[in-house]
């Protein structure tokens, strides 16, 4: 089971980062237990000042599959749901001003929360899917997938040129602008629409 995440896939993120505009989807990847346990707080590292929340909606492979045309994406998934792709900012910034990789940024142990599962079938459309971020009971980030740059179908087919999605994977879709640093004692929520999938506390 693998965490294939996607950079950089909404406008406004683009712009409060000062990233350049990507040709491509951005592609990484996080192991497992990066995986926040359920009922378990987040801790800061202690290798991290600077650690952003980054709320994204989720999509759960349910078959195999490898070289997916875009038209039949819509067979591999049949849940949707919400996390959070934590990310030391930082450290990352260090580490792209190198030229290296992100993974200690992105892939330590507690960085990716993910909520509870909703079927496909509860929407209308999956391109057009409202969520949100509220930190302390205020709203921080507030996306719909209609403002994504590549969308689910289009990532399916991307990603699996050159990784063979498995059952179990998860594919992490990309963060709207109000990314932010968390402290002690934050209480995050997230939500699809009006419904909460997730309540985690920062310590």
């Amino acid at each position: 089971m693998k965490l294939i995440c996607i950079g950089r896939n909404y406008t406004e993120h683009i712009k409060e980062l000062a990233n350049e505009k990507p040709t491509d989807p951005v592609v990484f990847l996080k192991p497992d237990t990066s995986i926040l346990l359920k009922k378990q707080p987040f801790f800061i590292p202690d290798f991290s000042n600077d650690v952003h929340h980054e709320v994204e909606i989720l999509i759960k492979i349910n078959r195999v599959g490898k070289h997916i045309d875009k038209k039949f994406a819509h067979k591999y998934y049949d849940e949707v749901g919400l996390g959070i792709d934590f990310t030391a900012r930082d450290l990352q910034s260090q580490l792209k001003s190198k030229g290296l990789p992100w993974e200690k940024a992105k892939a330590f142990d507690g960085a990716a929360v993910i909520g509870k599962w909703l079927s496909k079938s509860e929407f209308e459309n999956v391109d057009n899917i409202g969520f949100s971020l509220h930190k302390n009971e205020t709203i921080v980030q507030d996306g719909n997938t209609s403002l994504m740059l590549w969308k689910i179908d289009e990532l399916i087919e991307y990603v699996s040129k050159y990784f063979t999605l498995k059952i179990g994977d998860i594919i992490f879709t990309g963060t709207p602008a109000g990314v932010g640093k968390v402290v002690a004692n934050d209480k995050l929520k997230g939500f699809i629409e009006n419904r909460e999938l997730f309540s985690i506390t920062v310590k």
